[in-house]
């Protein structure tokens, strides 16, 4: 091989290690947007069913058409989903700590 080939082969594989390295950033960048993505909606999901509960338990006191049954598998409903968020950002906060902790 003389220099210019190994000048052209060099400048392949720098070009094939920027694009590949490109590649890797979009893909971190599109794995943290739907993870944050995804506890958006989680979240938005827990507000609704809580904001459902709340309406419901109101509309019983007030003596409208509901039934007692309806108030409560939606008051249970909102707890199930709030603890289960809460169970992710209890794991969360754990490996956070985990990594903060660990010696480099």
């Amino acid at each position: 091989m003389n220099n210019f080939q190994i000048n052209r082969a060099l400048a392949e594989m720098r070009a094939l290690a920027a694009q590949a390295g490109s590649q890797t950033k979009a893909a971190e960048r599109t794995a943290e947007s739907d993870f944050g993505d995804a506890m958006k909606q989680a979240l938005g999901t827990v507000n609704a069913l809580q904001q459902d509960s709340g309406d419901k338990q109101a509309a019983f006191v007030r003596g409208e058409n509901i039934a007692l049954t309806d108030v409560m598998i939606a008051s249970q409903k909102s707890k199930v989903a709030f603890e289960a968020v809460k169970q992710v950002r209890n794991h969360l906060l754990e490996a956070y700590r985990t990594v903060s902790n660990m010696q480099v």
